[in-house]
């Protein structure tokens, strides 16, 4: 199973006074930010038609399935069959819901069993997809490698602090939690929700994310553009 890469900023001084402090400074930094709510979401069939898909913010915005530099989605799987094949995409997976399943291709299987545990892969390589015990549902980060780099980190139990990067994702998986975006008052961020931040006039910074009670889970996401991605 590949390693995860994370990369957190520690340590984190986080309280409401702070958030105040930050919020009166003046705005030297200029972020675009949207709360993106269900309603908000795209719902698609899979790209090879096995199934359905619901987009939770893509780059391009609404960018075709050939088309992305990256996307995040949750997927619905009720049965087995393959996975759709995305020429030089690198995905990562973490299981949401259900009792697990597993990815045969090249190499050794790859198992989903534990949630909310990312894992790595390459989405060139056909893989055939069977559900340990009945349906299940998951979050996928698809990033195209020759344009974006991405990464998930897993905030749950105590804040985390995502690293400054262009796109910054953060969709609260369980519960509710509260981000801190530089010169703004902390935002509560609802289960099924997510937060999108395009630093694209602006120096990234970093956002800190703190669940709100003791079950809630966020998963979130930095990603960067490289090359020549427009």
């Amino acid at each position: 199973m590949p390693r995860q890469r994370r990369r957190i900023v520690r340590p984190i001084i986080y309280n409401r006074r702070d958030a105040a402090n930050l919020a009166l400074r003046p705005l030297e930094i200029v972020f675009m930010h949207r709360v993106l709510t269900p309603a908000d979401y795209r719902r698609s069939a899979w790209k090879n038609g096995g199934g359905r898909t619901t987009e939770i913010a893509a780059y391009p915005a609404n960018a075709r399935l050939d088309r992305f530099i990256w996307r995040a989605s949750i997927a619905d799987i009720e049965c087995a069959g393959p996975f759709s094949v995305f020429h030089d995409v690198d995905r990562t997976l973490a299981l949401l819901q259900g009792a697990g399943l597993v990815l045969h291709g090249a190499g050794e299987p790859l198992e989903l069993r534990a949630h909310y545990e990312p894992v790595e892969f390459a989405g060139d390589i056909p893989l055939e997809c069977s559900l340990t015990d009945g349906p299940v549902r998951d979050f996928n980060l698809m990033v195209c490698r020759t344009h974006a780099r991405g990464e998930v980190v897993v905030v749950r139990g105590s804040a985390e602090a995502l690293a400054p990067a262009r796109f910054q994702l953060c969709y609260a998986a369980v519960g509710v939690c509260e981000c801190l975006l530089a010169a703004h008052v902390p935002l509560a961020l609802h289960e099924g929700n997510a937060l999108l931040i395009d630093s694209a006039d602006a120096p990234p910074s970093v956002v800190h994310i703190n669940p709100l009670s003791s079950d809630a889970v966020a998963l979130a996401a930095a990603i960067d553009l490289i090359g020549l991605a427009p």
